[in-house]
């Protein structure tokens, strides 16, 4: 059973329980003071309290997809990473390889014409060998035949870490309201990109290009664009693409937008911080290079290098958030470039968690969608 099923969450939540229910029934034959008794009333609390922990644990994990698997909690996640492909496209047909489709849940319409559809897929990137699993969403005018020849604007969409891209669909709803939204006239139809920026897992590369290690800003400002234009009908300029996130896919969005202006029109972080951190999880993300150091540190940027023609979105709140104070930093610094364009999203309250961000997906995916081109 996965980490992430019901049955897991049930047989705990059975075992805990059952656990209490033989606390109380046994401590009376257990009051002696002989150590066995003594002994068997700590093993029942400590058995209880473990349990009880268990499924606590695996429900928050649930709710927030922390972890997909037992592999990627115990930090043994292997099955996607780095591939370096010898024979020239590594046996696939493709850079995207689709796996499976499904209708979006939560909205009216049997085909994929009326309800757009969710692909789960293999992405591959021709430079840098990455590979990693992403879903895309297809609004239902992908599908008919009114809209056959018209290209559409893309929103890439990253999860914070260590984070599952399955959870952007599932959990923080991204498909179901990029579709209200476009139904209700707030939006345009976009096809989003969702994928976790921890594209060599277990590592946080913090969307860095490692030196001699994951490529990972390349694979987002080149190999993926690529691969998805190669597979999708997307518009080719810059003013077609945006990039959003939370946590560290929201550090990550910004960083990409403002390095490459030429790609990503757009770039929003929900949560973000502004400086990718050093870490047991990262790693040495520098090896040394300064400038590599410089350039991931947002603030620094925006001292030192020329401002660029870039969108951004940042959100906080006055209460739960730790970034409200940088948050409000960054604003004021941005608007002293007067060429980069600043928005934000500041709650009155709200955690570093999904409830607060799907408080503010809505709005965030409405002021991306106008600032996206379609052609």
């Amino acid at each position: 059973m996965g980490l992430t099923s019901n049955k897991v969450l049930a047989l705990a939540v059975v075992v805990a329980v059952a656990l209490f229910v033989a606390t109380v029934w046994l401590w009376p034959r257990l009051a002696r003071r002989s150590w066995r008794a003594v002994g068997g009333r700590v093993g029942l609390l400590l058995a209880t309290q473990l349990a009880l922990f268990c499924s606590l644990g695996i429900a928050a994990n649930q709710g927030f997809g922390f972890y997909a698997s037992w592999a990627d909690l115990f930090g043994r996640e292997t099955g996607q990473g780095v591939v370096v492909d010898h024979a020239g496209d590594g046996g696939r047909g493709g850079p995207v390889e689709v796996l499976s489709s499904s209708l979006v849940q939560g909205v009216n319409g049997s085909r994929a014409r009326t309800a757009g559809q969710v692909q789960q897929v293999d992405i591959v990137g021709r430079r840098t060998r990455i590979a990693t699993p992403a879903y895309v969403y297809l609004p239902p005018e992908y599908f008919q035949p009114q809209y056959r020849t018209r290209t559409f604007p893309v929103a890439v969409v990253l999860t914070g870490y260590p984070g599952t891209a399955q959870a952007l669909v599932t959990k923080l709803h991204y498909p179901r309201t990029a579709q209200t939204l476009a139904r209700s006239g707030r939006m345009q139809p976009m096809i989003l990109v969702m994928l976790r920026p921890t594209v060599a897992p277990p590592r946080d590369t913090e969307c860095v290009d490692i030196p001699h290690g994951p490529q990972t800003e390349t694979f987002f400002a080149k190999d993926l664009p690529e691969a998805v234009l190669a597979h999708y009908r997307v518009g080719r300029r810059a003013g077609s693409w945006g990039i959003v996130g939370d946590s560290t896919g929201g550090y990550c969005a910004l960083k990409l937008a403002m390095h490459h202006p030429d790609v990503y029109a757009a770039g929003a972080g929900l949560s973000p911080y502004y400086r990718a951190p050093i870490d047991p999880t990262t790693g040495d993300l520098f090896h040394g290079d300064a400038n590599l150091r410089n350039r991931a540190d947002l603030w620094w940027l925006l001292r030192n290098e020329p401002a660029p023609d870039t969108s951004l979105l940042v959100t906080s709140s006055r209460v739960g958030e730790h970034n409200y104070k940088d948050t409000l930093g960054f604003i004021q610094r941005v608007q002293a470039t007067h060429r980069t364009r600043i928005s934000s999203i500041i709650l009155d309250s709200g955690g570093h968690n999904f409830n607060t961000w799907r408080r503010e997906i809505p709005p965030t995916l409405q002021w991306l969608s106008g600032r996206l081109v379609d052609r």
